[in-house]
């Protein structure tokens, strides 16, 4: 069993450019995860969602001019302020905070709070079909749940900010799994000191060989890992209901392979995004997110 576990709803779309992953909460806790969950925690309580300004009522153009075109930032940020205070507070409680999204714009907040202790050094492992990796100025869409790793490691615009960076080292960063990569985010990419593991690193190595070098690059010399999980690392075949599916993705097994292996590290904390029940097919995803989540908090086949 693990320490006590506290599970914080982040139902926002507005990193987004579809409707309907705000109801990835919802579908996630439908799917049961707290009788999951029940059996491999000594205590998991469940706080409700944070509220969400809606589409509707926000301002696409919040952000200050020098942001570009990232649309509801101001929005996202007040959000990622209050998620971080939540995850934050849980840990200081000595409870593992499990986040569920909502799009992949949260994980700015969930992963400020995490690492937001002096004295705690924090690692980072992505498992996303994605890099996230823009900033407002290279973003082709301006859509945030684009830049979320970028911010969290003070890339470009978001290194004059006050409330992006987490303080995180990038020598302590792994992307898993990447297989979609605009040009500009590429380029940074390789200039950067992330470690990244394409589909390519996992044909040619096996998903657990990738996963374990990732796991060593998140926890050397570092207190814990934050694990963000977009179930868009997924294939689509496995994982139909994603806001930005791409081909070519993970297989169930292999996901479940690396939960396992995650499940034997220093978790910090976790998340589960873009899940968007809209797209899905018979809450199909929404569970697969449960029985992965499971998985990184330690259950095993025998």
């Amino acid at each position: 069993m693990t320490r006590s576990l506290r599970i914080i709803g982040v139902p926002m779309d507005l990193g987004a450019d579809r409707r309907g992953v705000d109801m990835g909460p919802s579908a996630i806790r439908y799917a049961g995860l707290s009788e999951k969950l029940a059996a491999l925690v000594e205590d998991c309580t469940d706080v409700g969602d944070l509220p969400v300004v809606h589409p509707e009522i926000g301002n696409p153009g919040s952000a200050a001019p020098s942001t570009g075109t990232a649309k509801y930032l101001g929005e996202v940020r007040e959000l990622c302020d209050r998620l971080a205070d939540q995850v934050a507070d849980a840990l200081d409680d000595g409870t593992l905070p499990l986040v569920l999204g909502g799009d992949h714009s949260i994980a700015i907040g969930t992963v400020g709070g995490a690492a937001r202790d002096p004295d705690v050094d924090v690692g980072v492992v992505w498992f996303d079909a994605h890099g996230d990796f823009n900033t407002p100025a290279t973003s082709p869409s301006g859509n945030v749940h684009g830049m979320p790793l970028a911010a969290i490691l003070g890339e470009g615009e978001f290194g004059d900010c006050d409330w992006a960076p987490a303080g995180v080292a990038p020598e302590n960063v792994a992307l898993v799994g990447v297989r979609s990569l605009d040009d500009n985010e590429r380029e940074a990419l390789r200039e950067s000191a992330v470690s990244v593991y394409t589909m390519s690193d996992v044909d040619a190595r096996g998903l657990p060989a990738v996963a374990e070098a990732a796991l060593d690059v998140a926890t050397a010399g570092t207190d814990g890992i934050h694990v963000s999980l977009d179930l868009d690392w997924l294939d689509p075949d496995e994982a139909p209901g994603v806001g930005t599916p791409v081909r070519g993705g993970v297989t169930y097994r292999e996901a479940h392979a690396a939960m396992e292996l995650v499940a034997e590290r220093e978790v910090r904390s976790l998340e589960a995004v873009e899940v968007n029940p809209i797209l899905d097919r018979h809450n199909r995803t929404a569970e697969l997110a449960v029985e992965l989540l499971a998985s990184a908090l330690g259950e095993r086949i025998l």
